[in-house]
């Protein structure tokens, strides 16, 4: 293997130009046409294939591998679970799509990309995501807001944009045309915070304050105490605002979900949206018990959800969906322990491996690590009331995000280390 010391910023050669697109769309287009987040992806994982052929990998460290064998480990195991679960081409389709991100991150961290494709990218998508959204919402007068996939990833996959915006704040305020930059990366945090309050899932909401925790560890301490009080200030006046807008459908999707609690627990009704996760995540429950080693398998779990349904053990409509709407509960219920263990890991260790980043001097490298932190604590937040890798968009954005933000950040580190060595 070969290792590839260029520039972390990109360069004038072909190869890195070729990064930089492919980066670009996959923030870009990756909710405005269908199966958008595809495109910049395969170009990736193409690329990297490439290398493979011709035996030009870059050697890997340590922590490279880490981030890989957690993509490669959550394969293997949903694909064991396919084998013997029968389930044939179907079972596999998704899990592979976490191997194929592995090709894609050997590329960037061989050849990475202009950061400003990168951080542009990712804004385009938000801005045009929230601005489709609005168009769906105030103009074609549909209830929730969805694009080319399934509503509530389209709202989730959209906030999320949104917030990888705010934590590239940090890169855009060291840039030449800094006011220029901050100023587009706040407007695509507008525009994917907009487009998740257009499709009204209620998910991406709920971890938003420990999203706004973990940007203020990365930021918090450079800001004076005045300029900590506006922003507490603003983030409260813009949580008001969008509760009392009744066109942002915000408040009657709150009022929903109390009223489905209350008649949850009164014994009215089981089959409200809340309530119908509520009996999903109870016979989830039930079936972990039974088999909390292997798990019952994505056909198992079916079949036994149904039973439940029928014996009237839960609400008939809950036990027929083919996942537990948590992609914990469901992780477990379908593969047991060791299923629950790759997904944690999938989660944790990118997670722990950026913060170590998150506080540097570097104003490039704590953005990058910032998003990779978000990454996965977005993830965990949309998958405690949705199965989210259950998904193709879940699937591909989080691998392919997770192979690029990797590629880049490990690039930045490694030529921060060594001008910090020849200093």
């Amino acid at each position: 293997m070969v290792s590839q010391n260029l520039p972390a910023n990109g360069s004038r050669y072909a190869p890195h130009w070729l990064t930089s697109v492919a980066i670009f769309l996959l923030g870009a287009l990756a909710l405005v046409i269908p199966s958008g987040y595809s495109l910049g992806a395969v170009v990736l994982f193409l690329a990297g294939v490439g290398l493979l052929i011709m035996r030009r990998l870059p050697q890997l460290t340590v922590q490279d591998r880490w981030v890989i064998a957690t993509l490669v480990a959550y394969a293997l195991v949903s694909l064991a679970e396919a084998w013997w679960d029968a389930q044939g081409s179907r079972g596999i389709d998704k899990p592979i799509r976490f191997i194929l991100a592995v090709p894609a991150m050997w590329w960037v961290i061989a050849y990475p990309p202009k950061l400003a494709f990168l951080w542009g990218g990712i804004a385009v998508g938000a801005i045009s995501a929230g601005s489709w959204a609005g168009w769906q919402k105030l103009v074609e007068g549909v209830a929730r807001a969805g694009g080319h996939t399934h509503v509530i990833q389209f709202g989730n996959l959209s906030m999320l944009l949104g917030v990888l915006c705010l934590a590239g704040l940090g890169w855009a305020a060291v840039q030449r045309q800094r006011n220029v930059w901050v100023a587009f990366m706040l407007l695509g945090a507008m525009g994917g915070i907009l487009g998740s309050l257009f499709s009204g899932s209620r998910g991406g909401w709920v971890g938003f304050p420990i999203v706004l925790l973990v940007l203020y560890r990365a930021y918090g301490a450079g800001f004076s105490p005045k300029l900590k009080v506006a922003a507490i200030s603003a983030v409260l006046i813009g949580g008001v605002a969008v509760y009392a807008v009744p066109q942002l459908g915000v408040q009657s999707r709150v009022h929903q979900a109390f009223n489905d609690v209350s008649l949850y627990i009164s014994g009215e009704s089981r089959s409200t949206s809340v309530g119908s996760r509520f009996e999903m995540w109870r016979g989830a429950t039930l079936l972990i018990q039974e088999k909390p080693l292997i798990g019952w398998g994505s056909n198992g779990y079916e079949q036994a959800m149904a039973a439940l349904g029928e014996e009237g053990v839960i609400d008939q409509e809950a036990a027929s969906y083919g996942h537990a709407h948590n992609e914990f509960i469901d992780a477990f219920a379908k593969r047991g322990l060791i299923g629950l263990f790759v997904l944690l890991a999938l989660y944790i260790i990118p997670m722990r491996l950026f913060a170590r980043q998150i506080g540097a001097d570097n104003l490039a490298i704590r953005s990058i690590a910032t998003a990779g932190v978000l990454l996965p604590v977005t993830y965990i937040d949309f998958g405690l009331s949705q199965a989210f890798l259950t998904h193709n968009s879940g699937v591909m954005m989080y691998a392919f995000l997770l192979a690029s933000f990797w590629g880049v950040y490990a690039n930045l580190t490694r030529e921060a280390s060594h001008t910090k060595s020849q200093s």
